[in-house]
């Protein structure tokens, strides 16, 4: 029977070196030490804890969807100054282009002037009167029958409506009123034919068009918060007599980048000298439609003047030379407001400026002078912070007051001003 053995467990007492196994061409990792970012407490009464909180507020805005980032923007309701499209103001117009970053070009943009380049060799022959009736798209026959609808408008509210003395401050609307709102109606109607976006567009009667902004700052007085810095808020509440909304956007009247050089009047003077008063109800940012509306886009406005609103008195009073600012006034107002609210539906707002220009149109009348006007919105960065480097203008182009015709004797309209309706047409027939 075999033996068994037994092995010694001992380890020998020369054991090799043990070395570092580590690669010459290869270098240890430095770790830096990871430790959270240090920002400002939210909670802290603090300016750089405001300064957070704001950033966060912008950031939150931002990721909204429009609805919700409509109702960000309007929910703290703090004192406004409230700006009336219809004043009565000494030059207040210049005071408007302050507040709105409007600049004023007189005359209209050129795609509604005919140049001589679109007469045809018939037109020179004919009579210039002849010639000046002729429109793009329109042929003379039509703008006859488009001419006979105008005299039968004037005609039908000045021979066929059984009229009585009207209500004291309301002979615009009772007067005027059905007679603009008819001539728009027969208008649209019948330019359909010509321009097929009038078929899909939401006709508007006294709409209501809201539009809230901040432009610059001031120091609060006094009060708990004396002392501080607040944005200066602004809102405008207006109701055209009536507006025309289409499904497509209209093209520019000019590049974006043509409003660099434009000039834009400089008012160093608190609002409240114009004056201007401030109340504190809802914030409101109104097109005249929700914003689920697939005509979310404007085209033209109809604006009635007061019945306060008097050429001859106003010469009487020699204030002759106020008589176009208040129509540049309304103008400016109502269709920044109008054109600012289309912005703010396609998600443009304060800290997202306008990746394009959008575009509206206006006429203003008391029944015998129209004044037709363009307003093209390039920037709705208006507040202190945004606007420190952003040289964009929004402009406003105007005609003075044209006279549509001169009276009604025996039956017929006398005098009637081919260049006005001309315009007219042109302004329906503004299209993509």
């Amino acid at each position: 029977m075999a033996a068994r053995t037994r092995l010694p467990l001992l380890f020998p007492k020369k054991l090799p070196p043990l070395r570092n196994q580590r690669l010459a061409h290869t270098e240890a990792a430095v770790k830096e030490p990871a430790y959270p970012t240090i920002v400002s407490s939210l909670t802290a009464k603090s300016k750089c804890a405001r300064v957070r909180q704001v950033e966060d507020q912008v950031k939150k805005i931002c990721g909204s969807p429009v609805e919700e980032k409509l109702s960000l923007i309007t929910r703290i309701q703090r004192k406004k100054f409230v700006v009336y499209s219809q004043t009565f103001a000494r030059n207040a117009d210049r005071w408007y282009q302050h507040f709105t970053k409007t600049a004023y070009i007189p005359g209209l943009p050129e795609k509604f002037t005919l140049g001589p380049e679109r007469k045809t060799q018939a037109e020179e022959s004919s009579p210039p009167a002849a010639a000046h009736t002729t429109l793009p798209g329109i042929d003379s026959d039509a703008f006859a029958d488009i001419r006979s609808l105008v005299t039968r408008v004037i005609l039908h509210e000045h021979w066929h409506i059984k009229k009585r003395a009207p209500f004291l401050y309301r002979e615009q609307e009772q007067m005027v009123g059905p007679f603009l709102r008819n001539l728009v109606t027969g208008l649209t109607f019948s330019l359909a034919t010509y321009n097929p976006l009038l078929r899909l567009a939401s006709l508007d009667i006294a709409p209501q068009v809201n539009f809230y902004w901040r432009r610059g700052q001031r120091i609060i007085p006094k009060g708990h918060r004396r002392g501080r810095q607040e944005p200066t808020r602004f809102q405008i509440d207006d109701q055209p007599h009536c507006q025309i909304r289409l499904t497509q956007q209209l093209q520019q009247f000019t590049p974006l980048e043509a409003s660099y050089a434009a000039d834009v009047p400089e008012v160093t003077f608190a609002p409240d000298l114009l004056p201007l008063f401030r109340r504190q109800y809802d914030n409101g940012i109104f097109t005249g439609a929700k914003v689920p509306d697939p005509a979310c886009y404007g085209q033209t406005q109809f604006h009635l003047v007061p019945d306060r609103y008097h050429r001859d008195r106003m010469a009487r009073l020699q204030q002759s030379d106020q008589v176009e600012v208040f129509l540049r006034a309304n103008a400016i107002a109502s269709l920044f407001a109008w054109t600012g609210a289309q912005a703010m539906y396609q998600g443009f707002w304060n800290h997202e400026d306008v990746t394009r220009p959008f575009v509206s149109q206006a006429v203003i009348t008391d029944g015998h002078f129209f004044s037709f006007f363009c307003y093209q919105l390039n920037t709705v960065a208006l507040s202190v912070e945004t606007d420190a480097n952003n040289p964009r203008k929004n402009l406003l182009w105007g005609t003075e007051s044209l006279r549509l015709y001169e009276s009604v004797q025996d039956g017929a309209v006398v005098g009637l001003n081919d260049d006005v309706v001309k315009l007219l047409v042109q302004f329906l027939m503004n299209r993509p």
